[in-house]
């Protein structure tokens, strides 16, 4: 897919991934793009800067997808690209973390893009076309050895993703998975922005990953890797998993604090 004149929406569009995207949307002259996000002040300035629009959403809500939908195809008429885009990273842990924080990140960081092709998959179907970017993470591929939530969710995405592909992919549905490493954003650097992820080293700017999902947009590619390693570490997971949970041991060891008895 090319972004000339299409009409786009992207979740999570005020800031980080979600608003280079808008805006590399923007500067390869799609029609309209479209910024849902729940910070009206900042969607409404990326909006206003791109003459696009915004429009308040939770991911995390139906009744909010399908309003965005609806908004959207009432104004521009259809939809060519929707952009789950919205995540969020959550505690660090396992399963002592409380019901309460895994049900959130299960509601926005999976059920946001069931929710999206619920809503945007009947009219793109109707006209015989149109493309899903559902944004999953690396840690969908592999995991994130600090956070399980995190991890799982993130695995969902990336395997919904797929059954959307395979179901839809002979119906004129095109569906990608973007799956960065560290991207410099606030959910890496952390509230206090002290950086001490260890994801850090190595994280692209949300620019350079946008400029590889025009990439991967263009030629169609499921899986868009910004960071090219990820490959390299989901073959060696594939081939010798043993192997390669022994290593995740061993970083797990490295970069997750121990609790003193």
């Amino acid at each position: 897919m090319h972004l000339k004149d299409k009409v786009v929406v992207v979740t999570g569009g005020a800031q980080g991934i979600g608003r280079a995207l808008c805006e590399r949307f923007a500067a390869e002259e799609a029609r309209a793009v479209v910024v849902a996000d729940l910070d009206m002040e900042k969607a409404e300035a990326v909006a206003q800067a791109l003459n696009g629009i915004a429009i308040k959403t939770n991911v995390g809500v139906e009744a909010d997808i399908k309003n965005l939908v609806e908004q959207t195809l009432t104004q521009f008429g259809q939809i060519d690209l929707f952009c789950s885009n919205a995540g969020i990273g959550g505690a660090n842990g396992g399963a002592e973390i409380a019901n309460e924080e895994w049900q959130l990140l299960w509601e926005v960081n999976v059920m946001a893009h069931i929710f999206a092709a619920r809503h945007v998959l009947p009219s793109m179907l109707a006209r015989g076309e149109g493309y899903l970017l559902n944004t999953a993470s690396a840690a969908g591929l592999l995991t994130l050895v600090t956070a399980a939530p995190y991890s799982v969710t993130k695995h969902a995405a990336l395997a919904f993703a797929e059954w959307l592909a395979i179901t839809h992919g002979d119906q004129g549905i095109k569906v990608s998975c973007l799956c960065p490493l560290g991207v410099q954003t606030r959910m890496l650097w952390g509230e206090d922005k002290k950086g001490d992820n260890f994801l850090v080293a190595g994280s692209l700017t949300p620019e350079a990953v946008a400029e590889g999902v025009v990439k991967g947009l263009a030629e169609e590619r499921f899986l868009i890797l910004p960071h090219p390693e990820v490959k390299d570490y989901f073959q060696r997971k594939a081939e010798d998993y043993d192997r390669w949970l022994r290593g995740m041991r061993r970083l797990s060891a490295s970069v997750v604090p121990k609790h003193k008895s």
